[in-house]
């Protein structure tokens, strides 16, 4: 197992992390995690200040391990495997669990996660006729405002809260509309692999999207 790998990996290990100190009830074994009162109308959960610090490390890792594949020469199939499937782990499991409790409205959550659902149907379709496939600057857009909206939702949308600014519900709300643009998009370039049977010759290069 190459670096790049070790930091994907660690992106997942700190996905479970975050999760755990979500939904742990750690009250029932006598650990009581203090809350921040910001005024009389905001009380600050510590967990999710915590796990907003560790979102946003696992977030700069996704970047991390794509440098140093690329720059060291270290991309596998399997890396690229285990990236996307440590991308969506942090992403939507996150996304669901603050859906479950209230901080992000469901429909946001079921938008991002069935769009990825359906190009990931579509992505293993085109890869198994040897296409290459590379993030489209959409793509890439959608997946930066996804991750500032949860970073800044995990963090009660301070300090924008304090001004009445919603700005990490619009961020969000903008990803769902980033992710239904860049899906159809996806599924644009790619019907025709979807439903012919028509190879692609190695290397042609496809969209695909985060």
């Amino acid at each position: 197992m190459n670096l790049a790998t070790k930091l994907t990996f660690t992106r997942i290990y700190m996905t479970i992390l975050l999760l755990v100190i979500l939904v742990f009830p750690f009250d029932s074994i006598g650990i009581n995690i203090p809350k921040l009162f910001v005024n009389e109308f905001l009380v600050v959960d510590l967990r999710y200040i915590i796990s907003g610090v560790i979102f946003i490390i696992a977030s700069l890792t996704d970047y991390l391990d794509g440098y140093v594949a690329r720059k060291y020469n270290m991309v596998t199939d399997f890396g690229k495997m285990i990236d996307a499937i440590a991308d969506k782990v942090l992403v939507n499991s996150v996304l669901i669990l603050l859906s479950a409790t209230g901080f992000v409205h469901p429909i946001i959550t079921v938008i991002i996660v069935g769009r990825d659902t359906i190009t990931n149907a579509i992505k293993m379709a085109v890869g198994n006729k040897k296409a290459v496939v590379a993030a489209s600057q959409m793509a890439k857009i959608k997946t930066m405002t996804l991750m500032v909206g949860i970073s800044l939702t995990l963090f009660y949308n301070l300090p924008f809260e304090l001004y009445n600014l919603r700005v990490s519900d619009f961020l969000l709300i903008v990803a769902a509309i980033l992710s239904i643009i860049s899906g159809i998009e996806y599924y644009k370039v790619n019907k025709e692999f979807i439903f012919e049977k028509k190879e692609i010759k190695e290397n042609t290069p496809t969209e695909i999207l985060n």
